[in-house]
């Protein structure tokens, strides 16, 4: 099965005005848009700067928080390090925010990121302290057109459970994918057109494939899609 969810099916957020929007595939209830958590995926966010824009000091607690740079330069700031660091393309920045932390962002005129969050087991993460961890692009293991994010020989380790997450550079060409039955497999196409089952797929798409043996698609302008692979039971609940 594939649930195809274009951005006007996506809900809608802003900062500062509307100097940062977001287009969210899984947003907060009051979000809006088709499609709530599911595994434990439990928000992913979309964001561009239209001007150099600051997202002020705000808390976590419980969740691991990823964020992805696509575009541009960030800078980010929490209460565990106390300073102002920059991320640029390609690096990662994972959050977990434990028993509390706060964090800002300052991003730059036409950075991109991703914000993504996770559900670990919060009867143990919330008496967990705060970690953070920067990890730049050229640190992360790639090979052929596949970056690992989080799985075989990162050095990113979540505590949710069984995530995996690639970043897949796509080629003009027929492409067949192994898909294991146990996982929700969760595509954001950043750049580029796909065609998968007769439908056509475009920038900023989401599209879920569950209970499949294998994936066809075919790439029909060279680009980039994040695939986020998550169980389908958990062995904890989520929130």
């Amino acid at each position: 099965m594939i649930k195809h969810y274009n951005i006007s099916n996506q809900a809608y957020g802003e900062f500062n005005g509307g100097d940062i929007i977001e287009n969210k595939p899984i947003g907060f209830p009051q979000d809006g848009g088709k499609l709530k958590p599911y595994s434990n995926l439990f928000y992913w966010a979309h964001a561009s700067a239209k001007k150099d824009s600051v997202i002020g000091l705000h808390p976590h607690r419980g969740f691991e928080i990823m964020s992805i740079v696509l575009e541009g330069n960030i800078q980010h700031y929490d209460t565990l390090l106390k300073q102002w660091i920059p991320l640029e393309k390609g690096d990662v920045q994972l959050i977990q925010s434990g028993s509390g932390i706060s964090h800002a962002e300052a991003m730059q005129s036409e950075s991109e990121i991703f914000q993504i969050w996770f559900n670990p087991d919060l009867r143990k993460t919330l008496s967990h302290p705060a970690k953070y961890l920067d990890i730049k692009g050229k640190d992360l293991p790639q090979t052929n057109n596949i970056t690992t994010i989080v799985g075989k020989n990162s050095p990113i380790q979540l505590e949710s459970e069984q995530i995996e997450i690639t970043e897949i550079a796509l080629q003009v060409g027929k492409i067949q994918m192994d898909i294991e039955k146990e996982f929700y497999y969760s595509f954001y196409l950043i750049e580029g057109e796909l065609m998968i089952h007769q439908v056509r797929v475009y920038k900023d798409d989401f599209f879920i494939v569950e209970d499949e043996e294998s994936l066809n698609y075919e790439v029909l302008v060279n680009g980039r899609m994040l695939c986020i692979k998550s169980p389908v039971t958990l062995s904890s609940p989520v929130y």
